[in-house]
């Protein structure tokens, strides 16, 4: 595809934007005019469905932030300015219409951009990443960007599952160990009660009443630690089951393309 020019009125004055692909994953855009840079856009999974690439991300740089640090030089800037600025842009298609997620925009300087240059960066980034949410070759961007991130995405899949099997174990004993102590606690409190009902005293009352340091209360604050660790061992339990599913989900969209690959002839 010949690179395309793309005009943006911002408050800054007037950014052009020639977009290219790069690669098949990825649209580079040089900017000119009012901003000078580039802006990397590519695709990545839902924020909130992993094994689902229908996002684009709009970073400042010519590198994928997901990956490494872009050059310096590509950082944009504004016309008669040496401050460089780094920032991204998340963007998918939602039950009502499109939405977004927006980083800080910050400067290499130190210094935070003013409120003028950043309207001009955030302009830039809405209106590169809607121009590439139209192109004829989105959707082989996205499925090149799954292909790519796919190794890496089942990588953290696995170390979130150990990490959760952990996790869940240590929730699970520390469950367990509050039941225990809860019963031993429960039965010194019908102990301390039996003993006063043969043998009135002040200090077996104060064990028995619902006080701080009293039996009761001992006993109701190990129940509530053990309700809570468990819990949260069923929170992890969903959480891996979910990781799980969207692992196995990758896995099936990545065997078209080897059965693809396997019935092409040998050159």
């Amino acid at each position: 595809m010949d690179p395309q020019s793309l005009i943006i009125e911002t408050p800054s004055g007037r950014v052009h934007a020639h977009a290219a692909p790069r690669g098949e994953d990825a649209i580079l855009y040089t900017l000119g005019g009012a901003l000078r840079g580039t802006v990397h856009v590519t695709g990545t999974h839902h924020p909130h469905h992993w094994d689902q690439f229908t996002a684009l991300r709009a970073t400042f740089g010519s590198a994928d932030a997901m990956a490494e640090l872009p050059p310096a030089d590509s950082l944009p800037r504004l016309r008669n300015s040496t401050a460089r600025h780094t920032g991204y842009l998340l963007a998918w298609e939602g039950p009502a219409g499109p939405q977004w997620e927006q980083s800080r925009i910050e400067s290499t300087s130190g210094r935070p951009p003013s409120p003028k240059t950043g309207d001009t960066l955030r302009t830039v980034l809405h209106a590169v990443t809607e121009d590439a949410s139209r192109r004829p070759d989105r959707a082989q961007i996205l499925d090149a960007s799954r292909v790519r991130q796919t190794p890496a995405l089942l990588d953290f899949f696995a170390l979130s599952r150990r990490n959760s099997a952990a996790d869940i174990a240590r929730y699970g004993s520390r469950a367990a160990s509050d039941r225990r102590q809860a019963r031993i606690v429960t039965a010194a409190w019908w102990a301390a009660a039996r003993w006063l009902t043969t043998h009135p005293h002040p200090v077996l009352a104060l064990l028995l009443a619902d006080r701080p340091g009293s039996l009761a209360r001992q006993a109701h604050a190990l129940v509530l630690a053990a309700t809570a660790n468990e819990d949260a061992a069923a929170t992890e339990a969903r959480r891996m089951q979910r990781f799980e599913a969207e692992a196995a989900s990758l896995r099936s969209q990545m065997q078209p393309r080897r059965r693809i690959a396997a019935a092409r002839p040998a050159r």
